[in-house]
């Protein structure tokens, strides 16, 4: 079998196993009274099943398995490479039975970071590292252990990222397979093909996904699949050739809307982990009037562009216009969200 064969008979499993996947997860949900009521504050306005994660995890799952199976002969991982991708899949078993109690019974957030923290500890003992952080002055090498430790963060950031992003109909399924297809065209570019298989499944099960996701959604990720995604996403920025500038890029709209929440409480003395939807970007976007699905796809359009941007860090340019460039899209992103803070804070005022 050819490796474009494979890539494709990869990503057709994951997509066309998700679409069945998800529906039976979905009919489990409402039998199972696993639903999702709306609540004040929140954008999600209807009732709908919160166990959609599951079947996009059972269909990623399928097609590793058949990536596995199918893999072409002339392609070969180094043992480290083996042992880091053993680590990743492992780390993803440990979340499903805190995706499981949290979905059936609302953990609080201390219990929640335990066993974000435990399964993003797991690949970082099977070799996952950050090694260095790209600076204007060349690569500044992380020493040990806090390669291993920022590791773990910054898979735990992306946990809670893709989480928090999961607050609009099609919303995370669509941003998290914009990154997937980032990730696997830059791990293609650095050679990392054996490697290329996972932001491919991961993507094309987002996207079968989002035939059950898009607006009005008849089922949600619920904890199952936005842990998942978010996890999955912060690995496999670190595998390969694949970089966390990368990943951060293509998901600066989500970590600096977070970022910019919490900013925002502490300024008014408020805890920044307690709060609502309606301080976030989507919510405040639909007080400025725009619909659900035009806030959906204006975001998908940032995510695409920024995601461009992330591919041009990789061409042969100086590595100072890389850095205006990054620095460029995160004062973009930043400025765009004081401008909709602002603007909506100014029409809800009494």
């Amino acid at each position: 079998m050819s490796t474009e064969l494979w890539f494709l008979l990869v990503f057709l499993v994951a997509a066309g196993a998700a679409i069945p996947l998800v529906m039976i997860s979905e009919q489990a949900g409402r039998s199972l009274g696993l639903v999702d009521r709306p609540r004040r504050g929140e954008v999600q306005q209807h009732i709908v099943p919160r166990t959609g994660g599951y079947g996009v995890f059972l269909a990623f799952w399928l097609a590793i398995l058949v990536s596995f199976l199918g893999m072409p002969a002339e392609l070969v991982r180094l043992p480290a490479d083996n042992a880091r991708l053993v680590g990743v899949l492992l780390g993803s078993l440990a979340l499903l039975p805190l995706a499981i109690v949290d979905d059936a019974r609302r953990l609080g957030p201390t219990p929640q970071l335990v066993g974000h923290l435990v399964a993003a500890t797991i690949p970082v003992l099977f070799g996952v590292r950050i090694d260095g952080v790209a600076t204007p002055f060349g690569i500044v090498p992380v020493p040990e252990p806090f390669d291993g430790i920022l590791a773990a963060l910054w898979i735990v950031a992306m946990i809670n990222a893709i989480n928090l992003l999961d607050s609009m109909d099609g919303l995370a399924g669509g941003i998290v397979s914009v990154a997937s297809g980032v990730l696997f065209l830059r791990t293609l570019w650095f050679g990392q093909t054996s490697i290329a298989v996972l932001p491919l499944a991961l993507g094309g099960t987002c996207l079968g996904f989002l035939t059950r996701n898009w607006h009005p959604s008849r089922v949600i990720l619920g904890s199952s699949g936005a842990l998942f995604l978010g996890y999955m996403l912060g690995a496999v920025s670190l595998l390969g050739g694949a970089k966390i500038g990368t990943a951060a890029l293509v998901l600066a709209v989500p970590i600096l809307d977070v970022a910019w929440v919490a900013y925002r409480r502490i300024a008014q003395g408020r805890s920044p982990f307690r709060g609502g939807d309606h301080e976030h970007l989507p919510h405040r976007l639909r007080v400025l009037g725009m619909s659900d699905r035009s806030i959906v796809l204006s975001l998908y359009a940032v995510s695409v562009l920024v995601g461009a941007a992330a591919l041009m860090m990789h061409s042969p340019v100086p590595t100072v216009d890389k850095m205006y460039l990054a620095a460029a899209v995160v004062l973009g992103v930043l400025a765009t969200l004081a401008v909709v803070a602002r603007v909506t804070s100014a029409r809800q005022a009494p």
